[in-house]
């Protein structure tokens, strides 16, 4: 038998004899690593997560027309938005605002790309139903109450359009919209049915964008689409961005101060552990270093102990803390948690580097033994 087999064994050997009290070692590695990568996997996505929870409340980016112009051309704010990554962009909703008359009173109607409102402005409560038809609108819930108009019934508008004779055009209220913003104020058809109405095809006021990104990202964001797209003026949302920021940082650190304090605990127990079962085989080690074993194979002996449960105990932690973020992140956002391989392998060194650093002081004590003291039964 070679001297890696034996040394080998007898590590094995004695984790199975005391292995009531390794297997308190062992649990104590395995819930180290179990909250280590689940709060790293809960760390490592809380951006994507909360990004995408943000977006529920309304645009993060506004693309103004550059100048003096009081509206831009939609192919401008395409190109802007061909300059989001796919996947950052959650939406983008172009807006046109008319002046029409309800009973001699002017309402402000806003044109807008409906289904892509759905998407930036998800916070819009409808009762009723979205418009599905050409002479449907939204009316704001302000609107609704002060005329009495209600889902399913009509109303109607009067049009001027600009150098043309003044019209009017019977609606069908499809649904009352309530945001608690401006849009309650407003009448809100499809763009296509404004801009058929009034002419001037392919313009808009303003285009609401949401974008999944921290506050740097957009940053960036903005100055390059200023910078290639001179017909719009980006402009961040400052108070999203900002509660977005405060957020995600007492989130992290929240995460840093519960890791901290868990794998302080689990090293107090690993190193409590091992000086018991030094404590313990104090005749053992004497006996050895009395018959020829030096302090170097002690030490190796001991530490081969605390790596093998680092090992096992870091394998067990990895499986049960991916189920403790994808727990968490379920019950939190929702939706799933991603595990990249570089957090599964930082878990397994860390579980290793703690088992290390609590098993030095015991094995600095197994080294001290001396064998003529301990052999006399002092």
């Amino acid at each position: 038998m070679n001297r890696q087999k034996m040394y080998l064994k007898i590590v094995f050997s004695s984790l199975l004899r005391r292995r009531s009290r390794m297997l308190v070692a062992l649990l104590a590695v395995a819930i180290g690593a179990t909250v280590f990568l689940g709060m790293g996997a809960i760390y490592y996505d809380i951006p994507r997560q909360m990004g995408r929870e943000f977006r529920t409340y309304g645009a993060n980016l506004i693309l103004v027309p550059s100048g003096t112009d009081s509206r831009m051309r939609l192919e401008d704010a395409v190109r802007a938005e061909a300059l989001v990554p796919p996947d950052k962009l959650v939406g983008a909703t172009p807006f046109r605002y008319e002046t029409m008359h309800y009973n001699m009173r002017g309402l402000t109607v806003a044109g807008a790309d409906l289904a892509s409102a759905r998407k930036t402005s998800p916070y819009w409560r409808v009762q009723g139903e979205w418009p599905e038809e050409e002479n449907q609108v939204l009316l704001g819930r302000d609107i609704s109450e002060n005329a009495r108009i209600y889902a399913g019934a009509s109303i109607e508008l009067e049009i001027a359009p600009a150098g043309g004779r003044r019209f009017k055009r019977e609606f069908k209220v499809s649904g009352i919209v309530s945001s608690g913003g401006a849009q309650d104020g407003f009448v809100l058809m499809p763009l296509r049915t404004l801009e058929a109405l009034l002419g001037s095809p392919g313009r808009a006021a303003v285009v609401e964008m949401s974008v999944a990104g921290d506050s740097a990202e957009l940053a960036l964001l903005a100055e390059k689409i200023r910078a290639e797209v001179p017909g719009v003026t980006p402009r961040l949302v400052k108070r999203i961005m900002t509660s977005e920021a405060a957020v995600l940082g007492k989130l992290r650190v929240l995460v840093y101060l519960v890791t901290a304090i868990v794998l302080g605990l689990i090293m107090i127990c690993v190193g409590t552990t091992m000086m018991t079962v030094v404590a313990e085989r104090r005749k053992e080690i004497g006996l050895k270093k009395a018959i020829g074993a030096g302090n170097w194979n002690i030490i190796g002996e001991f530490l081969g102990e605390g790596l093998i449960l680092a090992g096992i105990g870091g394998l067990l932690g990895v499986g049960s803390g991916y189920f403790f973020a994808r727990t968490v992140s379920m019950s939190v956002f929702g939706r799933g948690v991603a595990l990249p391989v570089f957090l599964v392998l930082l878990t397994l060194l860390a579980s290793l580097a703690v088992t290390v650093l609590a098993s030095l002081p015991p094995v600095a004590g197994a080294a001290d033994v001396e064998p003529s003291v301990v052999l006399r039964g002092e």
